[in-house]
């Protein structure tokens, strides 16, 4: 099936050839690297090659399937984005509802992450732009490759990154922020039993002002998968995937999250808000008091 599916795929490309194989010149079938009219990334039939090699562990198939995207004009920065990122979604789904093995998910995120680290280390950098970002995600392989994706593209794009991936204590995360001074601080793709954890750190964060300069995004995962919760929970910025998360980085560096839109925990907040408030109000009649009786 694996074959058949790639053999279709590949069918209208013609490497030594310069003229063009699609004459209907429909960018999302066409091969010719020289036609001017290349493949695209998230054409369905190379979509299905890809992920049914994966699923099948066929290692050889699937490199050889990039390098013919690859031959045809495809960019790895295209196929990262537009083939690796989407496939991963999708066999997160196809396990979500009991479609493959959780050995077949292991086997498949396991190779598409291989093909990442290979794809990576061919995209373009830009120069250095004295920025940081700090990430961590959800202690899943999924998740995993979603940050190293995350961190890849961040790098690529000129930022000076650290990712400590995911399983990370609480207290080692404030010690890394404490260190590393971030600009940014990314949490892609928490699990769900990870989501109030996420949101203690972000209030933490705003009570004791710990670098008040950092913004705080939250990505992919079940950020994506439940809309609102990123805003609910007190994120600055919000990004459905890796490329999306280096775009909003750049375009809003000086974006707060407000008061209102932070919904979980805003009773909690409130009655806390309160306390202080009564704390500063008691605490000097209180030392008057005290003066008073000592006198």
């Amino acid at each position: 099936m694996v074959s058949r599916v790639f053999l279709s795929w590949s069918r209208p490309m013609n490497p030594s050839s310069n003229t063009c194989q699609n004459p209907s010149r429909d960018p999302s079938t066409c091969g010719s690297p020289s036609c001017g009219c290349r493949c695209s990334a998230s054409d369905p039939k190379l979509a299905q090659a890809y992920r049914e090699s994966l699923l099948a562990g066929d290692r050889t198939l699937c490199r050889k399937i990039i390098d013919l995207a690859l031959s045809s004009g495809m960019t790895p920065y295209e196929l990262i984005n537009d083939l690796i990122w989407p496939t991963m979604e999708t066999l997160q789904q196809l396990y979500r509802e009991d479609r493959v093995t959780l050995g077949n998910m292991n086997m498949a995120t396991r190779l598409n992450r291989a093909v990442t680290d290979q794809l990576t280390g061919r995209i373009e950098r830009k120069a250095a732009n004295n920025k940081k970002v700090l990430i961590f995600c959800g202690n899943a392989e999924p998740e995993e490759l979603g940050g190293q994706i995350c961190a890849d593209l961040f790098e690529c794009d000129g930022w000076n990154v650290r990712f400590a991936g995911g399983g990370v204590p609480d207290d080692e995360v404030l010690k890394f922020i404490g260190d590393f001074r971030p600009e940014l601080l990314v949490m892609f793709g928490t699990l769900p039993s990870g989501v109030p954890a996420v949101r203690k750190l972000i209030d933490y964060l705003r009570d004791v002002n710990s670098c008040p300069e950092m913004q705080v995004m939250c990505c992919g995962g079940i950020y994506k998968r439940a809309e609102g919760l990123a805003e609910e929970i007190g994120a600055d910025l919000y990004a459905a995937d890796a490329r999306e998360a280096v775009g909003v980085a750049n375009g809003d560096p000086a974006r707060r999250a407000t008061v209102d839109q932070q919904t979980v925990g805003r009773m909690r907040r409130i009655r806390k808000a309160a306390t202080r408030k009564t704390e500063k109000l008691v605490g000097p009649i209180v030392e008057k008091t005290i003066t008073i009786e000592a006198a």
